[in-house]
């Protein structure tokens, strides 16, 4: 064990672990070796020797937290939010850009190779865009002290305290801008015995909206006071939505004909949406994934195409205006029920067809059911899509698929079943969506070699055979 000494705030020289950081974790801590034994460092880059302190120890490894930077990297910037040391928003704005996407590269290119044991043929070019305000929506945890004193911000790094804020250098600066004002009205409200849950914003192309929950419903003298409120503090170009005792959010002030949705302009797309619908965080990257997720799957007209959780028609909207005969399979009724409205809205309801269905309980029958697709991409929460991956077979493997993940974890080990399963991994790359934390947005693209078909199904019949089952 190496030590070296640092001073503290009150000028006491104490002694320290000292370590020479080897590489990023999925978190942006430094990995170290100490004595043989693995050590996560909060704040530590490659290539860094740095003073740490032990904050955890367990069997297999320690985490810890740099206290002193003995070698600095190249990469280290300074970070640009002041709330950057206790907000669990961020965890990469001491890195410079270009270094976290060059970080999550080899991150996702680690998983694939780790877990997965595959490799892609090609790297694709990173997609990013906006390093800061790129968040086109976000939630803010409300917390309440004895004093009834309101803070209004996100959760603290590894807790659940709520840190109080009133800026954020990741959403748009409008909605920055008025994180003091919403805080006082919460505050006003919460002193009149009306407590929120939680408020949220959500940005589209004409309007914002500022959506408030609420445990029970409000009075009328705090209805009004939200009225005023508004009218004092914000524009016609916003739009407060309440949701009382965990109920479906509703308009409330003002009426307007404005409506809350996204545009793809490459495909002639508008997507309505309503707060509590699943949209991409990034309006500007969202837009450069779909159209690099259509380019790969290189659609030919008349073409039928899976689009496996499907939300609200992201991809299945831009996929039929290409040509294809689009199937939009979601386990959620109510995006199933939306992304039929958006097909009719856009013009494509008579290519498109929308089911609802767990794709976490997928078998061979269910994939059966479906009958054959040419292609299909697939475009899972972060748990990934094994069920669905393990329970393809012949005749109904699809010629390509392209898999958009935002867990590269996951993202590998689905990699590593559709490559046994006869794929090959053409190529992979990620997209930075989420700029200035650890979080990973990846595209893939799998091609089925020739004659994998043919092959599994003589495999399986040979197997049958084998067990003493038909001839």
């Amino acid at each position: 064990m190496r030590f070296g000494t640092v001073r503290t705030d009150l000028g006491v020289e104490t002694e320290v672990n000292v370590a020479e950081i080897s590489a990023l974790d999925y978190e942006g801590r430094g990995v170290a070796k100490v004595g043989g034994k693995t050590v996560f460092i909060k704040g530590a880059l490659p290539s860094e020797k740095v003073g740490f302190q032990i904050t955890k120890q367990k069997k297999q490894f320690d985490e810890a937290e740099a206290v002193a930077i003995f070698k600095v990297s190249d990469e280290r910037t300074v970070p640009q939010c002041r709330y950057f040391e206790r907000c669990g928003g961020c965890s990469l704005q001491h890195i410079s850009p270009t270094a976290q996407v060059a970080f999550k590269q080899r991150m996702m290119e680690e998983q694939l190779e780790r877990i997965g044991k595959v490799k892609p043929k090609q790297i694709l070019p990173p997609i990013y865009g906006h390093v800061w305000h790129y968040r086109d929506r976000a939630r803010f945890s409300v917390s309440l002290d004895k004093s009834c004193r309101l803070k209004l911000g996100f959760q603290a790094k590894k807790t659940n305290d709520v840190v109080g804020i009133s800026s954020c250098m990741l959403i748009p600066k409008p909605v920055s801008d008025k994180l003091s004002a919403i805080r006082e009205l919460l505050q006003d409200l919460a002193e009149e015995g009306s407590v929120a849950r939680f408020a949220e914003f959500y940005c589209g192309s004409e309007i914002i909206v500022l959506n408030i929950a609420f445990k029970s419903k409000l009075r009328q003298n705090e209805e009004n006071r939200i009225r005023q409120w508004f009218d004092s503090e914000l524009s016609d170009d916003w739009q407060i939505w309440l949701q009382i005792e965990g109920g479906v959010s509703q308009p409330f002030y003002p009426k307007t004909d404005k409506t809350l949705k996204y545009t793809l302009p490459e495909f002639g797309i508008e997507m309505p949406f309503r707060p509590g619908d699943f949209t991409q965080i990034n309006a500007d990257t969202n837009r450069l994934m779909v159209s690099r997720a259509v380019k790969m799957l290189d659609i030919r007209r008349g073409e039928r195409i899976a689009d496996l959780f499907c939300g609200l028609g992201n991809f299945s909207l831009p996929m039929a205006k290409s040509g294809a005969d689009v199937v939009g399979i979601e386990g959620a009724e109510n995006l199933v029920r939306r992304a039929r409205q958006n097909a009719r809205l856009n013009g494509c309801g008579g290519q498109t067809d929308f089911i609802a269905a767990n794709l976490f309980d997928c078998t061979e029958k269910t994939v059966a059911s479906w009958g054959r697709f040419d292609k299909m991409l697939i475009d899972p929460p972060r748990s990934g899509a094994y069920e669905v991956v393990k329970s393809l077979h012949t005749p109904y493997l699809p010629q390509k698929i392209v898999y958009v993940s935002c867990n590269p974890s996951t993202l590998a080990r689905d990699a590593g079943v559709l490559v046994e399963k006869g794929y090959i991994l053409s190529g992979a790359g990620i997209m930075n969506m989420f700029a200035q934390t650890s979080h990973t947005e990846s595209v893939a693209v799998f091609d089925l070699l020739p004659q994998t078909g043919k092959k599994l199904f003589e495999n399986k019949r040979q197997r049958i055979i084998k067990e003493g089952g038909c001839k």
